[in-house]
């Protein structure tokens, strides 16, 4: 019997080499800021950022950590009852406090039954060495994955969203975790203004040359109320908006030059209708994975084919 070509190396299949059950993701906002918010590096943050796009129901800043993951954890189990959990600190910048508040935040949640693990979102400009080295503790015994907001590798692409924080500062926070033995993954915005279809691929190639694990990537979103929402009403001629087929070209062109052993999350994301402006293409993440995959086999595409190390 022929077996299928893995055409890129999913998530799902990077947990089983940790863990013998199904782990599921429950996201948290812990009540974290940011410095290009607080006025520490600026102020109102990045320009395509507004939080609620990613907070689901039970993901309240007025609810402690247990009680987010007790309530994402009945959100869950009706699929899979056996279903254990990684508590992920996505919202903000989760690294970004006081080293005791974190450490309370972050064993809080690993108290929680059914806990097995973190995964912790941040930027990386806000992973002092006194945090990395608790982390390095903390690895030893639970399972942990720093996910850093690298968003682009260019330069000017940072300034112009108000990140704060150079491509430097994301070789050198990558370099120093992975030196702990932690694992390390990055997440990209695909179509950020003023970056181009060539620009992408070549970033593939140099976050190739970074060693993180896992990565993830998505396209660029208009959300209501933020700064870009309002830089898109000023001049749309700034911005270029991704239909669905040209993006999934996009994604597997971007695919095709990433090193082969990365671990790829996810290639969308989904915004709730009422503060998505564009583009919104009606599909389910896994909806659009099973047209990647199609169109992958029909164009003999997989991970790393146009790899040059």
């Amino acid at each position: 019997m022929d077996v299928a070509p893995i055409l890129y190396n999913e998530f799902p299949l990077f947990l089983k080499r940790y863990f013998p059950y199904k782990v599921q993701k429950i996201s948290l906002n812990a009540g974290f800021t940011c410095p290009n918010r607080d006025g520490v590096k600026g102020y109102g943050g990045c320009t395509y950022c507004n939080n609620q796009t990613f907070n689901p129901e039970y993901c309240r800043t007025e609810k402690s950590v247990t009680q987010q993951l007790e309530e994402g954890k009945v959100f869950f189990a009706h699929k899979y009852p056996e279903m254990k959990y990684l508590a992920y600190f996505q919202a903000y910048t989760n690294t970004y406090g006081e080293l005791e508040a974190l450490k309370r935040k972050y064993e809080e949640a690993l108290s929680v039954s059914d806990v097995v693990g973190l995964v912790i979102g941040t930027r990386p400009d806000c992973m002092p060495d006194t945090l990395l080295h608790y982390l390095e503790e903390v690895n030893k015994n639970t399972f942990l994955l720093v996910e850093y907001g690298i968003e682009s590798t260019h330069d000017a692409t940072l300034r112009r969203i108000n990140r704060g924080h150079t491509f430097q500062d994301t070789v050198d926070a990558v370099e120093r975790t992975v030196a702990c033995g932690i694992l390390t993954g990055g997440h990209v915005i695909l179509g950020l203004p003023g970056e181009t279809h060539e620009d992408l691929v070549a970033q593939a190639a140099t976050l190739s040359r970074l060693p993180i694990t896992t990565l993830k990537m998505h396209q660029l979103q208009l959300i209501r109320g933020t700064r870009m929402a309002h830089e898109y009403e000023q001049h749309p001629e700034d911005f270029h908006l991704f239909g669905v087929e040209e993006y999934i070209d996009l994604v597997i062109d971007y695919i095709e030059h990433l090193r082969p052993d990365l671990v790829l999350e996810r290639f969308v994301s989904q915004s709730p209708k009422e503060l998505l402006i564009a583009p919104d293409w009606g599909l389910k993440n896994y909806e659009f994975n099973h047209r990647i995959q199609k169109k992958m086999r029909q164009l003999g595409a997989y991970q790393g084919k146009k790899y040059d190390m």
